[in-house]
């Protein structure tokens, strides 16, 4: 197993991130002593795509629900918007 001292591993981390990654663990030391192993985890990170996937359903006018009362607050009533003087 490579070991590596702290200054190497703080300039070269992508690197031996990326062999750790592909199975080759390595220990960084300090004066000679190892501190610490960096090794791939096993598990998989927890997938959350499509999670919730069956639980709700998106209604067909999602893109348009409320239009005409979100344009209400915007703009006001027809009958409440008072005329520009002439």
């Amino acid at each position: 197993m490579k070991t590596v001292n702290i200054h190497e591993a703080k300039t070269n981390l992508s690197k031996l991130v990326e062999g750790a990654l592909h199975g080759e663990p390595f220990v960084i030391a300090r004066a000679g002593k190892p501190l610490v192993k960096v090794t791939m985890l096993e598990q998989e990170p927890p997938r959350r795509l499509g999670f919730l996937e069956g639980q709700f359903t998106v209604p067909e006018d999602f893109d348009t629900m409320f239009a005409d009362e979100i344009r209400e607050l915007f703009e006001g009533r027809e009958d409440d918007r008072i005329e520009p003087r002439k």
